[in-house]
């Protein structure tokens, strides 16, 4: 109950409820225990981006209601048609039934949806305090309830069930992918090309390049990249080893002393980039809606950027530096980073980091200076990027130094995730056109 009175002051009832209801530190607050409960679940980077998105979805929808210079994405995203409208001439806390719809839907995609229970009963209690009259309470959990159900609905028709208990056939063949120490995990989402994109038209539309052909002869490109990286790890600056581990983000970290085995949960690739979009809204002082409109845009372009990226690493089913460097220079080496278990090409941090800060950028622009503490939580320190691009820079390229990726997956994957960061930009429209509405105050970190 600490964090919830720093946050927000211990709060009296008010007449003034709407004013109260429209506090962002609930949404950025709630985000944040969805991802709690998808670290403890350790669903993996593409998983937890669907997760993050239908929840957001349900929430802007909702919200929309309170803010006429935003428009619906009904017709927008592939497939969706909207939302149940309210009833007419009957009051709403819109605010209150966004953040029930953004719950239930997190919920209903995860397994530990228990361990939002209190948060929900404490941050329900907080409308009442403000002053929500009792049936505009009702009314508006009600309202969150049926809009959860239609989410849902959405949802169960992007291919996700369909895609359940496949897994991927290892070949033989040389250059391709095989599980890697120290667990040797299966690949995952082999199948993930099949869910169905939100804003992008299909999986393949912006396909990388074809990777470097696998060659291990030492006139060959393969070779200088494979050596590129053997020799970038052996000679890692303590600052390198900090990039690295910063923007690790494996959700299920193996850990083997001996015959003793255990892991680590971590925040997903796609989480961090929530945290980033939190720090930046609470920064700017973005109103709710300009805050739900970030992180709704955000996590649509981190899953595209994931349903993208993991197309062409089935396709090309690269083998990974750790493989081929013990295999054809060194059979005792061993990455930085704990190699995750698929295909190589492209780097799925590069793709669904660039397409982040390509909507961040758009939002609130080029220079924007922030201090990223997402990590402080898991035990690393805090870092400062003086713009997005910068950052998305940074977790691309600590992909060599974590000794995880080729120097082609890490580039062409940035090319990648701008396209797709790109397309949405020019694509999704949430503001609606000649309508004004009050622009983000930009207050950069000194």
């Amino acid at each position: 109950m600490l964090l919830w009175c720093c946050t927000w002051g211990c709060q009296q009832p008010t007449k003034d409820y709407k004013a109260a209801a429209a506090n962002p530190e609930f949404f950025r607050q709630s985000v944040n225990k969805l991802t709690a409960v998808i670290v403890h679940d350790i669903f993996s980077p593409p998983v937890a981006s669907r997760i993050y998105a239908y929840p957001h979805i349900a929430a802007y929808e909702i919200l929309v209601h309170d803010y006429p210079g935003y428009q619906s994405l009904a017709g927008q995203l592939n497939g969706f048609k909207g939302i149940p409208q309210p009833a007419k001439d009957s009051a709403y806390c819109y605010p209150l039934a966004s953040l029930n719809a953004f719950l239930t839907v997190g919920r209903n995609l995860t397994f530990s949806g228990d361990k939002l229970d209190k948060y929900e009963a404490d941050v329900y209690a907080k409308y009442l305090e403000m002053g929500v009259p009792q049936e505009v309470y009702a009314r508006s959990i009600r309202y969150g309830q049926t809009v959860a159900k239609a989410i849902m609905a959405y949802a169960n028709e992007d291919g996700y069930k369909q895609t359940r208990g496949f897994r991927h056939q290892v070949t033989k063949k040389p250059g391709h992918w095989v599980p890697t120490p120290p667990a040797y995990m299966d690949a995952i989402e082999p199948n993930w090309f099949k869910i169905r994109p939100f804003v992008i038209d299909s999986c393949n539309q912006f396909s990388p390049a074809v990777p470097v052909a696998f060659n291990p002869a030492k006139n060959s490109g393969f070779y200088q990249e494979m050596v590129q990286v053997y020799e970038t790890t052996n000679k890692l600056t303590e600052e390198q080893r900090k990039i690295a581990s910063f923007w690790d983000c494996n959700p299920f970290v193996m850990h083997v002393t001996g015959h003793v085995m255990y892991a680590t949960k971590k925040i997903t690739p796609g989480g961090h980039w929530l945290g980033i979009t939190g720090i930046a809204t609470r920064q700017a002082k973005a109103d709710l809606m300009q805050t739900l409109e970030a992180y709704t845009r955000v996590t649509l372009s981190l899953a595209d950027g994931f349903i993208s990226c993991w197309d062409e690493k089935y396709r090309s089913d690269r083998i990974r530096p750790e493989t081929a460097i013990n295999e054809h220079l060194d059979k005792n080496w061993v990455p930085l980073l704990q190699t995750p278990p698929f295909p190589e090409y492209p780097s799925g941090h590069s793709v669904i980091s660039n397409a982040a800060a390509v909507v961040l950028t758009d939002l609130f622009g080029p220079s924007f200076e922030y201090i990223d503490s997402t990590e402080v939580a898991y035990g690393l320190p805090p870092r400062s990027f003086k713009s997005f691009k910068a950052a998305a820079d940074e977790a691309a390229i600590s992909r060599l130094y974590g000794g995880i990726h080729f120097m082609s997956a890490i580039e062409n994957g940035a090319v990648e995730g701008t396209q797709v960061g790109n397309y949405l930009v020019a694509k999704l429209k949430t503001r609606k056109p000649n309508k004004a509405v009050a622009t983000v105050a930009q207050t950069p970190v000194k």
